[in-house]
């Protein structure tokens, strides 16, 4: 009896993909890889020596470094969904617009911080991470010392007794109730991360990537740039103030940006 077997494939054969299958999977892997790696590198050279960058490291000076770590990433991880989901989301715009509007802003960016790194000191990381230390001691200060409160007297019309009652904040009252599910530490090193990266470059700069490209890449990309400088700052930050150049590194930042513009002017 004769079998048919040129359909079936043996143990050890090879089959063959439709080069339009191939072509576009590795389309998608290579924008996917250049959405990363772009995103990676904006965020690292933006990040490293910022003022988040010194915030974390302060806070686990003085704090656990576990609990500084988790709540920075924490507010990191929501400002870079809320910056890929707004930069997806204008893609509605038409694309012409958001490619020329990107290489611009690029240009900028790259232009901007050229002119900052022209205009450093030698020793700008000590100098920002000094002031930094300096603005939280004076936060803590002000915290414990507290500002001087109203006191309300009211007599009780039964007894005639004056009661001396302080108004608490609302504020006071929702710290209050948070404190009893997380730490202080956790609140303010969330608080002060979220607010500092709020409108920072890096922030925006991811908006503009998801606009143009792979936004799950331009997401994980930006995580993982959040993640190295954010671990770098709690594990070493004093030591990586001293050793660092934030000259070179905006130097550095600027070339970026503008090898990020050319690009997307090259590639359209």
């Amino acid at each position: 009896m004769h079998i048919l077997s040129e359909n079936i494939a043996l143990p050890g054969d090879t089959v063959d993909l439709p080069d339009s299958e191939y072509n576009f999977g590795f389309a998608d892997a290579s924008r996917f890889l250049h959405a990363f790696l772009a995103s990676l590198s904006v965020i690292i050279v933006s990040e490293l020596g910022d003022k988040t960058f010194f915030i974390a490291a302060i806070m686990a000076m003085k704090n656990s470094r576990t609990v500084v770590f988790v709540a920075a990433m924490l507010a990191l991880v929501i400002m870079t969904i809320l910056a890929s989901a707004f930069g997806a989301a204008i893609t509605v715009i038409p694309r012409q617009y958001i490619h020329y509007s990107s290489i611009a802003l690029f240009v900028v960016f790259g232009l901007k911080m050229l002119k900052e790194a022209y205009d450093m000191s030698p020793d700008e990381a000590k100098e920002e991470y000094e002031n930094v230390q300096s603005s939280l001691e004076k936060r803590d200060a002000a915290l414990s010392t507290g500002r001087s409160e109203q006191v309300i007297t009211t007599e009780d019309p039964e007894t005639g007794l004056v009661k001396s009652v302080t108004p608490v904040p609302i504020m006071t009252k929702i710290r209050r109730k948070m404190l009893q599910f997380v730490s202080l530490i956790f609140i303010e090193t969330f608080t002060m991360i979220f607010l500092a990266e709020w409108g920072d470059r890096s922030q925006i700069s991811t908006v503009i990537l998801a606009a143009r490209e792979d936004v799950v890449g331009v997401a994980l990309g930006s995580l993982s740039g959040h993640f190295l400088c954010t671990g770098l700052a709690v594990l070493g930050g004093r030591v990586v103030a001293q050793l660092i150049s934030v000259k070179t590194v905006t130097y550095v930042g600027g070339i970026v940006f503008l090898i990020c513009a050319t690009v997307a002017y090259v590639t359209g």
